[in-house]
């Protein structure tokens, strides 16, 4: 996807670090280090012209030690076993490092959504639970939406489970619309929860937020609040956010020197977050090449598009100015590029302790189901700020009291979590 990087194999190599410093045992690295459940299967979905299109699904579920997997389905032209793999694995330290009882797990379909009708979409997310349907659930396993899945996407999806069943089973997919079992604030919960942990390391760094510029790559859901975010919550300035064009297939960023809008931006953008470049440049928005957000002169990066952005080359190109990177995105930054961050002394806040916002109100909303009880907006908001900095926290305090790099620090907290519940569990 976007990068040459296997993401599997990076996430087994930030593991295998981490193992070495832990000192753990062999076994406990073999049961960690791959999933324990991986599925790989057809979907045969009628189209609307009357053909028969064969589509290639995934669900790995990487470890469900702490809880039921959880974990997103993507829907990506470039899906692969291996980028599936990665993420849950990267799900099943999110969950632990943000303290949540669930395992990581991910899901995906080799497919170009936008290529598809409505009609074509939904048969295709039924199709996608009747292959999986005994092998996912509320107490097993629990998709929620990624790259190129929607809530409503969503809704479907449980509403195929639930038929499949027999009763109605809210609580089996999590990221549903609102007035569908899902849980208000799961839109903006990622992008928030980057801000609430810019927020904390700000305050490490004893840096004032309203001094602070952004550049953001990407500008998708977590982009766009995490910019909201920024700008309404913190009183920084974010200049410059980057998307991809599907008309052209190239990427752009979009500088604005004095600050941009998020919301006219969200205004003039597609639901698969392509910004349309005329209505930009009218407003006084600079259009540049896509790989332009990461050389801004800023004091936050937030990488907040796919995987391998963040290379041995592309770190190259960051601006002396940069303290701080919030990693929206999961895996944006390869391991030899975390070597030059380290050496320049740029605070990260790792993946998936940064972007474990939108899991959090996933987990929030599951537990809303089983009650049959929702709560407000800002009570949700409130929860995950709380949630978050707490997990701040527990990685800051791990980096400052082992000496070590903050990604490294989330792997300690995430994988001591884990290891202790497969203890509890006999399974070590």
């Amino acid at each position: 996807m976007a990068s040459q990087t296997n993401a599997f194999e990076m996430a087994q190599r930030q593991f295998d670090r981490v193992a070495d410093l832990l000192k753990l045992d062999q076994s406990v690295r073999e049961l960690l280090r791959w999933p324990m459940r991986e599925y790989a299967f057809r979907i045969p979905v009628r189209m609307d012209d009357g053909s028969m299109r064969v589509f290639q699904g995934f669900r790995v579920q990487h470890n469900d030690a702490r809880g039921p997997n959880k974990g997103g389905i993507r829907f990506h032209p470039a899906e692969t076993i291996d980028t599936v793999r990665a993420l849950a694995t990267w799900m099943t330290w999110k969950c632990a490092v943000a303290d949540i009882p669930l395992g990581g797990g991910k899901g995906g379909v080799v497919v170009d959504p936008a290529t598809l009708s409505v009609g074509e979409k939904e048969r295709l997310c039924r199709g996608w639970v009747q292959v999986m349907w005994k092998n996912i659930g509320n107490r097993q396993d629990v998709p929620a939406p990624d790259v190129g899945t929607t809530p409503q996407m969503m809704g479907w999806m449980m509403d195929e489970y639930s038929k499949l069943v027999g009763e109605y089973t809210p609580g089996v997919i999590t990221g549903k619309p609102v007035g569908g079992g899902g849980s208000l604030g799961r839109k903006e919960a990622t992008g928030f929860g980057v801000v609430y942990t810019v927020r904390e390391a700000l305050k490490h760094l004893n840096i004032d937020p309203k001094t602070v510029t952004v550049a953001l790559q990407g500008f998708g859901n977590v982009s766009q609040f995490a910019a909201i975010g920024m700008i309404e919550h913190l009183g920084s300035t974010v200049v410059a956010v980057s998307c991809w064009d599907r008309d052209d297939n190239t990427s752009y960023t979009f500088y604005k020197k004095d600050g941009i809008d998020p919301h006219f931006l969200m205004s003039i953008t597609d639901q698969y977050g392509t910004i349309d470049k005329n209505a930009a440049r009218d407003a006084g928005y600079s259009i540049e090449d896509g790989g332009a957000w990461i050389t801004k002169d800023v004091d936050v990066l937030i990488p907040a598009a796919l995987e391998g952005q963040i290379t041995a080359e592309t770190v190259q190109l960051i601006h002396p100015s940069v303290k701080l990177i919030a990693e929206g995105a999961n895996g944006p930054t390869t391991p030899e590029a975390d070597e030059v961050i380290k050496n320049r002394g740029i605070f990260d806040v790792p993946d998936f302790l940064c972007n474990s916002g939108g899991v959090t109100v996933s987990y929030f909303e599951g537990v809303q189901n089983d009650m049959n009880f929702y709560w407000t907006k800002d009570e949700v908001l409130e929860k995950l700020d709380t949630k978050m900095t707490q997990a701040f926290n527990s990685v800051l305090d791990m980096s400052l009291r082992e000496n070590v790099y903050t990604r490294d620090a989330a792997y300690m907290v995430a994988i001591d979590r884990v290891v202790k519940a497969m203890q509890l569990r006999g399974w070590i």
